[in-house]
């Protein structure tokens, strides 16, 4: 029991850094825009290629530990 709470704490904490991560550049790109620095095109192109590289690598690590377990 004490190894499964173990684990399970391990993968909030994965968890919770990947979101943080994520608000925080978010918070970033649109502190840019706000200030002016990039335009507010660029800024949701920014967004959007952020939301795809986390989506896109998510799937990698989702089908590299599908495929870990079927072998």
């Amino acid at each position: 029991m004490s190894d499964n709470k173990s684990e399970n704490r391990r993968k909030l904490k994965i968890a919770a850094a990947i979101s943080l991560t994520f608000t925080g550049i978010v918070v970033l790109i649109f502190t840019l825009m706000v200030k002016g620095v990039v335009t507010f095109q660029l800024g949701m192109l920014m967004l959007v290629a952020l939301l795809g590289l986390y989506f896109g690598f998510g799937v990698l690590i989702f089908i590299y530990r599908f495929v870990q377990k079927l072998e």
